[in-house]
């Protein structure tokens, strides 16, 4: 499968629910739609040429999606899962709790994935710690999920580490919050790169998801960092962000507007949390 005319018809949703049926033991907070295309694009887009790499993958819901399709599909590589794995206790309460997983003591989750995933351990590579502190010496990516980006800084380390080892007409990068109103400095980077990316799919509720269409060397990267770029310059590149999608036929303008109006209120803000209330 390699012509991307094909995300116009959203085949995920006609994904097997059988596919994901051992997936679901695994707590996530992604969306229904979402897991439906993480697995799918594992198993159908991807042809083996790269790594699996998930960016954020908390206690392992979104690696275990991808891992399904991985395994259905009968890749070879290895999925990559990069997170502190930590969940304070608001987390433990509100997310990992009610789906199933019993009360714990402490913040670390780190066991508590690797038991989860045990059904995919053979495809499954995880790396504890700060994902800006990583580094990639894996060769080509063929999938890149970025669910981390909850500050500039962050999203920027990541984008040097992993982003020079896509593959121009096959990697795609999903990029989890590019619609969450907290953070708006993922829309301002792909913008950046819209001359190395075109975007393919938007999966409710906050994901869009790129094709690579050139290769991205240091020149690029440099151009592509988020962090030296002032606020009103953040803000223009943020409102062409919003006509590139929506000109591509996405019906994203009700968030788009929603981050916009957001980041208007908040100058120089570089953290998620520090976004305190909507517009």
């Amino acid at each position: 499968m390699n012509d991307p005319a094909v995300f116009k018809d959203s085949p995920w949703k006609a994904l097997d629910p059988a596919l994901l049926a051992q997936a679901a033991n695994v707590p996530t907070m992604l969306a229904p739609e979402e897991q439906q295309f993480y697995a799918w694009a594992t198993s159908e887009w991807m042809q083996d040429k790269g790594a699996v790499v998930d960016l954020g993958c908390f206690a392992g819901g979104s690696t275990a999606r991808l891992a399904a399709g991985h395994q259905h599909a009968g890749h070879t590589g290895l999925i990559h899962a990069y997170d502190r794995f930590g969940a304070n206790e608001e987390v433990k309460t509100h997310i990992l709790y009610k789906q199933g997983i019993a009360p714990f003591e402490g913040n670390n989750i780190l066991e508590l994935a690797i038991d989860l995933l045990t059904p995919w351990t053979e495809r499954i590579s995880l790396h504890p710690g700060q994902i800006e502190d990583q580094s990639w010496e894996e060769g080509p990516i063929e999938i890149l999920v970025m669910d981390a980006s909850k500050t500039v800084q962050t999203m920027d380390a990541m984008t040097r580490t992993f982003f020079p080892s896509l593959i121009p007409g096959r990697s795609l990068v999903v990029q989890q919050d590019y619609l969450f109103w907290r953070q708006p400095w993922i829309a301002i980077q792909m913008e950046l790169l819209a001359d190395y990316f075109v975007p393919v799919a938007h999966v409710p509720n906050n994901t869009m998801v790129f094709l690579n269409t050139k290769q991205i060397d240091g020149t690029a990267l440099e151009h592509a960092a988020v962090g030296p770029i002032p606020h009103d310059r953040r803000l223009d590149l943020l409102r062409l962000a919003h006509q590139r999608t929506t000109e591509a036929g996405f019906d994203v303008s009700m968030p788009m507007d929603e981050q916009i109006r957001t980041f208007e209120q908040h100058p120089n803000v570089d953290r998620a949390k520090h976004f305190v209330q909507k517009f």
